[in-house]
Order: structure tokens, then C-alpha cells, then sequence
């Protein structure tokens, strides 16, 4: 065990803080990962174990320090690309059979869709362009 380099070690440490990181998926075990290979560089170069040490903690904690609150902000952030229900609301479709507050038919993004007002008394007539503001189940709500 004595005739193994310093830096092994620190190798090895990062192997092991590197499996966790895959299995869990929690990226601050490859930042400590990466903290442990700069301590075996620093150990590679001849720094001593004090020395070691305090470049894997300042190496791990400026990671942790700069690179979580990017990943979070990057988590909360909604999709930039609609899809789904979600990418239909605000298009225009064109009226089939005379919609109102009980139903109607709208051809929209190349489907025909069962409709209905959003507005009780608004009735809107074949031909013409109503704009999807919500979908409710299989009904699009248009005004």
C-alpha cells in the first residue's frame, strides 16, 4: 500500500465518486470527482498532503459554488419549444360547422376538432378564422 503514489489514490477517489454520480445522476459528485483529480495533479507536481487537500476542497466548492445555481436556473426554466396541446393554443383555425357555446367543428393544424365558444354569446360561422385559446380534452375553445 506505501509503494502507491499519492495521486493514485487521488485517482482512485475520483473513479469512486465518478460511479455514484452515474447511478444517482446528482452532478455534485462529479464536481467533487473533478476536485479529486486536481488534488492527484497537485499531488503529480509534488505538493504535499496539506497542500492536496485544500486544492481538492477550493476545486470542489468553486464548482459546487459556480455550477449549481446555473444548473438550477437551467431546471426552472419552462421548455423553449411547445408541444402538444400546449403548442395549439394562440393558432388560427378555420370554422366548419357553426360553432357556440354548445359545440361546432374547427379545422385546426390539419385536424378537425370538436369547438365551442369562449364567449356564451359569440357564435362564429363556416368559413371563418377563430383563434384557440385553450383545449379542453379533445375540444379546442375559440374565440
Amino acid at each position: 500500500m506505501e509503494d502507491i503514489d499519492a495521486w493514485v489514490w487521488w485517482l482512485i477517489g475520483a473513479a469512486g465518486l465518478g460511479i455514484p454520480l452515474v447511478v444517482t445522476a446528482m452532478p455534485e459528485f462529479g464536481m467533487l470527482a473533478v476536485g479529486a483529480v486536481a488534488g492527484a495533479l497537485t499531488a503529480g507536481l509534488g505538493g504535499g498532503v496539506v497542500l492536496q487537500v485544500l486544492v481538492f476542497a477550493a476545486v470542489s466548492v468553486a464548482l459546487i459554488a459556480v455550477v449549481r445555481p446555473i444548473a438550477a436556473r437551467q431546471r426552472a426554466q419552462m421548455p423553449q419549444l411547445a408541444t402538444g396541446i400546449d403548442a395549439l393554443k394562440g393558432k388560427q383555425a378555420v370554422v366548419l360547422e357553426r360553432i357556440d357555446t354548445s359545440g361546432g367543428r374547427i379545422k385546426l393544424g390539419g385536424e378537425v376538432w370538436s369547438a365551442r365558444s369562449l364567449d356564451t354569446g359569440q357564435t362564429y360561422e363556416v368559413g371563418q378564422e377563430v383563434d384557440v385559446v385553450e383545449i379542453e380534452g379533445a375540444t379546442a375553445i375559440v374565440m
